[in-house]
């Protein structure tokens, strides 16, 4: 099952990022306070601008920064995604 995101909506995974503390622990993402950084799973078409439309910049595979309170949270298949429209997207990790 996949998502397929509509006009500039973006849809995103928690990228898994692993923590060492000073004393060799390793800790997951989400037993640490890291910044959130997202992978881009999918991208909507674009949205439309006076009858034009504007495709969005982003694309699958990019390392992306958000807001903390930004999108909405859904869960497919025992996953959790998020759903962000394009402006909402901080950054790209280069």
């Amino acid at each position: 099952m996949s998502i397929r995101p509509l006009s500039n909506r973006v849809v995103l995974r928690k990228a898994e990022k692993e923590v060492t503390t000073k004393s060799g622990l390793i800790l997951s993402a989400t037993a640490a306070e890291v910044t959130d950084s997202y992978e881009v799973l999918a991208v909507g078409p674009g949205l439309y601008q006076d009858g034009v439309l504007v495709p969005c910049t982003l694309k699958a595979g990019d390392k992306v920064f958000i807001d903390k309170y930004a999108g909405n949270a859904v869960k497919v298949g025992g996953e959790e995604f998020l759903i962000v429209h394009e402006h909402e997207v901080l950054g790209v990790i280069e």
